[in-house]
């Protein structure tokens, strides 16, 4: 106890002993009843099979004509797999800068895509996206 004491300085706090070391009866009932309902709980979770509505970025979303050219023809896409159609075709086509990762030169398809523009960041593709991604 000496060696603790010198280490933690006389700190009563980290001295003292734990709340649940004397390993009362009635706690151990406690923690018993909480773990039951916890595992109640989650099997009434798991056993729920219905499927879920996508919502947030998987929720799909209508899109413009030419989005939808650019998609397959699909009238509606997810966020989520727009941004993946997007990666597949910039690295299909090499279209990343290998001077500058972060940029990436538009080619005809982008540029009907993003407005025109000749290069764009990573970062800004969700952003000029949301201009071909209709809300409802």
């Amino acid at each position: 106890m000496a060696a603790v004491a010198r280490v933690f300085r006389g700190s009563l706090f980290l001295m003292s002993p734990a709340a649940g070391a004397a390993g009362t009866a009635a706690g151990a009932k406690k923690a018993g009843a909480a773990s039951a309902a916890a595992a109640t709980k989650k099997r009434t979770k798991a056993a729920s099979t219905e499927p879920r509505a996508p919502t947030g970025i998987r929720k799909p979303m209508p899109v413009s004509d030419e989005f939808s050219r650019f998609a397959g023809g699909a009238p509606e896409v997810a966020r989520s797999e727009a941004m993946k159609l997007i990666w597949a075709h910039i690295k299909a086509h090499g279209l990343q800068d290998p001077a500058k990762k972060t940029e990436i030169n538009c080619d005809a398809t982008l540029k009907r895509l993003f407005g025109g523009r000749d290069r764009i960041g990573m970062l800004e593709i969700m952003k000029l996206l949301r201009l071909t991604l209709l809300k409802n």
